[in-house]
This record gives structure tokens, C-alpha cells and sequence, in this order.
């Protein structure tokens, strides 16, 4: 027979877990990490591998010998934060740099706050953000992705992401529209199929979004915090565009290139460390939007993507205090 659980309210019962959510995402992130072995092979599977392995390693160690707990690597939650570390750094970088990043979104980002559950900022980006901030060159020298078979791209070379291309071509006194009409600027289809330098995990929006609808059918994801960033992406970027088509690109480019749909789908909806209500939600979104936006145009980054997701994280205490669900039973005013 089984044992009866006595606990206190709220008494909510479902089908998902940890684990099963956990790995409800790897899944959706498998898309892109077939795009990123295509263009950047062996490498790609480095990256990816070291992230991983250092951040079930950090995980372990941590909770064994410093916190003196069970480990719970199986869960799936270390996992995920090794393949989006992996996603957000370029195919070439040093083993060791992976392996302090992974460091540092275990043992700093997540565990130092008491693991999973706990921490208020998205630990894949505490990492990101530090080794950006650390090693600047190494983290911003981007390999051109070379697909598989093609023998024209020596592995040696590197080159500036899109959004690069066009912030310093802009701040040049060059016209969007003379920025990319130049033959070596890829075109929309390239970029949303992946031909593009940049992070592995940002190659292809085509692949992400597969991921993230996949994930909103699963109901791993709900479709609050994905639309409202993409929309106020879409609005303010937009705003801009028709004030000024010369200097600002069109809402399609921002959407198509960088970690923005990265951000959109895996990142930004972090159950930890994104709001628990609907109306938290929407507003969680359009701040990311509205940031990334103002980041990428105004700030010292062409990409503003995880800056942005950061800046939120830190909002989400104050939108889950004021924004919370009324509770059962309340009182309320007659007349």
C-alpha cells in the first residue's frame, strides 16, 4: 500500500517533474546542436562535451564534499546549464576557459545560492557573462562556420558576427542599406538557417524556434514570457526602423540574428529565475525586449541578449511580490 503524504496547502498535483522538464529541454535543444556540429564538427562537439562534463563535475563536488548533501546530477538541471553555457560561447575557445565558466555557473550562479530552486539568475548567463567580461578577445573571436564536406575555409579563420558587422558599419557613418548590400553580409535565409558567425548555439533561428514550439506543445515553456519578448522586440525595434530606416535595422534582423532566440525560448523562461504569474510574465518579456533592444543599439555590446536576461532576473523578486496570484479564501469588500 502505498504511503499517505500529509503536507499543507496549496495541493497541486501534476505529470511533470524536474527531471522530466530537465530533459524535455535537451531534447528541444537538439535542433541546434545538430546545426552547430554541421558547421563547426569536431569543435562543436568540444565545447559542448567540456561544458557539460564541467558542470556535472562542479555540481557533484559541490554538493558531496562542500555541502555535504546527495548529489542530484542526475536531475538534469546540470546538464542543461552545460549545453546552454556550450550554446553561448564561440567554437573555438580554450577547453580551460570552458571549464571556468562552467565553475563559476555551478558554484557561483546556482550552488552558492543553495542549487536548484534557488538561485536568482539564470546560471548559464552568470557564466557567460563572466568569461565575456574576463576574456573579452577569446570570448568575441568568432570562428566562420564551415560546413560539412566544404574544404574552401581554412579552421583558422575568424570573423565578425552580422550584429558586429552592422553596430561598428553604423557607427562608421555608413547607411544600413549600404552595410548589407555588401556580398559578403549574409542574407535573411542564411542567417535563419545558420550561415553566420556567432555563438554555437545562435547559428540557426530556424532551429530554435523548432525547439521552443516544441517545448510550448510539451508544455515544458507557457507562451507568456516567448511572446512578449519577441513582441516588444518587434515593436520597439520597429518604432525605430520607420523613424529612421538608415540607421536602424528592421525588426526581422534582430529576431533572425544573435542569441535573441536563444534568449526568447531557453533562457529567458527559466522557471527559477523568471516571475511565477501571468501578468509578472508579460511584463518579464517586454523589459527583456525592450533591453536587448536598447543594449544593442545604444550599449557598448552589438549583442544584449544576456545582459538583458540578467537585468530581469533581478526584477523577478519585486514582480513576484506585487504580481502574485490572489489566494484562495480571501476576503474581499462588499459594495
Amino acid at each position: 500500500m502505498n504511503p499517505l503524504t500529509v503536507s499543507g496547502s496549496p495541493h497541486a498535483f501534476g505529470d511533470q517533474s524536474v527531471k522530466k522538464i530537465m530533459y524535455g529541454v535537451v531534447i528541444a535543444m537538439i535542433p541546434a546542436m545538430l546545426v552547430s556540429f554541421y558547421f563547426f564538427g569536431l569543435d562543436a562537439a568540444r565545447v559542448i562535451f567540456f561544458s557539460v562534463a564541467g558542470c556535472l563535475l562542479f555540481e557533484y563536488l559541490i554538493q558531496k564534499f562542500l555541502m555535504k548533501q546527495e548529489p542530484t546530477i542526475n536531475d538534469g538541471s546540470a546538464l542543461v546549464t552545460g549545453i546552454l553555457l556550450a550554446f553561448n560561447v564561440p567554437g573555438n575557445l580554450p577547453v580551460w576557459i570552458i571549464l571556468v565558466g562552467a565553475f563559476v555557473s555551478i558554484g557561483i550562479g546556482k550552488m552558492s545560492f543553495g542549487g536548484l530552486g534557488k538561485n536568482p539568475f539564470n546560471p548559464a548567463l552568470v557564466g557567460r557573462v563572466f568569461l565575456l567580461i574576463s576574456f573579452p578577445v577569446q570570448m568575441t573571436s568568432w570562428p566562420l562556420p564551415k560546413p560539412l564536406f566544404a574544404e574552401s575555409i581554412t579552421d583558422a579563420m575568424t570573423g565578425p558576427t552580422p550584429l558586429g558587422i552592422l553596430k561598428e558599419g553604423v557607427a562608421a557613418g555608413r547607411t544600413v542599406q549600404e552595410i548589407m548590400s555588401d556580398p559578403a553580409f549574409p542574407s535573411y535565409i542564411e542567417t535563419m538557417i545558420g550561415y553566420q558567425t556567432g555563438s554555437l548555439g545562435e547559428m540557426s533561428a530556424i532551429a530554435l524556434l523548432l525547439g521552443g514550439l516544441f517545448m510550448l506543445v510539451r508544455k515544458i515553456i507557457t507562451w507568456e514570457i516567448p511572446t512578449a519578448y519577441m513582441g516588444s522586440v518587434i515593436v520597439f525595434a520597429g518604432i525605430l526602423w520607420l523613424i529612421d530606416p538608415t540607421y536602424y535595422v528592421d525588426p526581422l534582423f534582430h529576431l533572425v540574428t544573435g542569441g535573441l532566440m536563444l534568449g526568447i525560448f531557453y533562457m529567458a523562461t527559466d522557471m527559477v529565475s523568471s516571475p511565477m504569474s501571468r501578468k509578472g510574465q508579460l511584463i518579464f518579456g517586454i523589459g527583456c525586449g525592450v533591453l536587448t533592444i536598447l543594449i544593442r543599439i545604444w550599449g557598448a555590446y552589438p549583442e544584449g541578449v544576456s545582459f538583458a536576461i540578467l537585468i530581469m532576473n533581478g526584477f523577478t523578486p519585486l514582480l513576484n511580490k506585487y504580481l502574485k496570484p490572489k489566494r484562495f479564501g480571501e476576503v474581499v469588500k462588499n459594495g
